[in-house]
């Protein structure tokens, strides 16, 4: 049992991650499975992702977090409460919670996160944004009198900031993310092949042979779906080509928000990172080819953080180290005492 009372949770749309004692001790997918009788929860995490599109008419497996914010505010808490009670077990008292959100996020959406965490167990609950949360992951030192560009591509939202001295001078949050690449597939391979395919396999094939950067190496993949016209399930392959078509569109969307919030960055700073370059963190991070997109069209090297996908949930935790700073600061990282 541990006295250790911190506990950083990065509440991905698509997964989350627990921070503890120095290292991620949960990581699993942002779903619930419900009954649909009796809304009873049935599994959360891994057992109810693998009951993705499997499910009969009495179950619902969902995620209900979207776009990076709580979409269904009972399920979440209740996936919270899963999550916490995971690691409870090992706390001697009710721990201290950081939370990252969005740049974008409303005081509504904040107060539902909160909320959601204080009936969950939570003794004290901070938010702070993702870049901030991103960058802390990253190793980087915010509080140098350097810019410093992040780019957190989570599965949600896409948080891009400029921070210095601790601050976050310029930011921007976009809807374009992991989710937005895995259903741009789908729609590929219903226009393509006249299949219809679930998220999961769009999913596979992007982390298989997806790519925002012309490689031109032929490569291929064998799927399963669902043919369009006579209904039946059908075996058919797909190139890295096509899925590279679909996925360009909105690999740009990022680039375009990079400029623009380089564009409302002060030119000490610009040269600040087009010298030490750009981080790149979150799950998005991986995709093939994105940080050479980046560095083609925005001239600044772009880096992908160690463990990008883990980035956040670790500068969560380690958020709590910089506290006064953050919260007197420009993190907005706001906090709320409870009991």
């Amino acid at each position: 049992m541990t006295t250790g009372m911190d506990v950083g949770i990065d509440l991905g749309t698509a997964t989350t991650l627990v921070y503890l004692d120095g290292k991620i001790v949960l990581k699993e997918p942002s779903v619930v499975a419900i009954h649909t009788k009796d809304n009873s929860i049935l599994a959360v995490g891994k057992e109810a992702y693998n009951m993705l599109g499997r499910t009969p008419d009495s179950i619902r497996a969902e995620f209900p977090m979207s776009g990076g914010v709580i979409a269904e505010y009972a399920v979440t808490e209740r996936m919270i409460k899963y999550f916490l009670h995971q690691i409870r077990a090992t706390l001697v008292v009710k721990p201290r919670v950081a939370i990252c959100v969005p740049s974008g996020v409303t005081e509504v959406e904040s107060r539902a996160v909160v909320d959601a965490a204080v009936s969950a167990g939570a003794r004290r609950v901070y938010l702070i944004e993702e870049p901030v949360a991103a960058a802390l992951g990253a190793g980087i030192d915010i509080a140098k009198p350097h810019g410093s560009m992040i780019v957190d591509i989570g599965g949600g939202t896409t948080d891009i900031a400029v921070l210095s001295l601790n601050g976050i001078v310029t930011k921007e949050s976009i809807k374009t993310a992991g989710g937005s690449f895995d259903d741009a597939i789908v729609r590929a391979v219903r226009q393509n092949h006249n299949m219809l395919i679930g998220g999961r396999t769009a999913e596979a094939i992007k982390k298989e042979i997806g790519s925002v950067y012309p490689v031109g190496d032929g490569a291929e993949m064998e799927v399963k779906g669902r043919n369009l016209v006579t209904g039946l399930p059908r075996r058919f392959t797909v190139s890295r080509e096509e899925i590279y078509e679909a996925l360009i569109e909105y690999a740009m969307e990022i680039v375009t928000a990079m400029q623009s919030v380089l564009e409302r960055t002060p030119p000490e700073l610009v040269g600040d990172i087009l010298e030490s370059g750009i981080t790149m963190t979150g799950g998005g991070a991986l995709l093939r080819g994105m940080d050479k997109l980046i560095s083609k069209y925005i001239k600044a090297p772009a880096y992908i953080a160690e463990r990008p996908d883990e980035c956040v949930a670790i500068g969560t935790g380690l958020a709590f180290r910089s506290i006064p700073e953050l919260a007197d600061g420009f993190a907005n990282m706001r906090t709320h005492q409870h009991g």
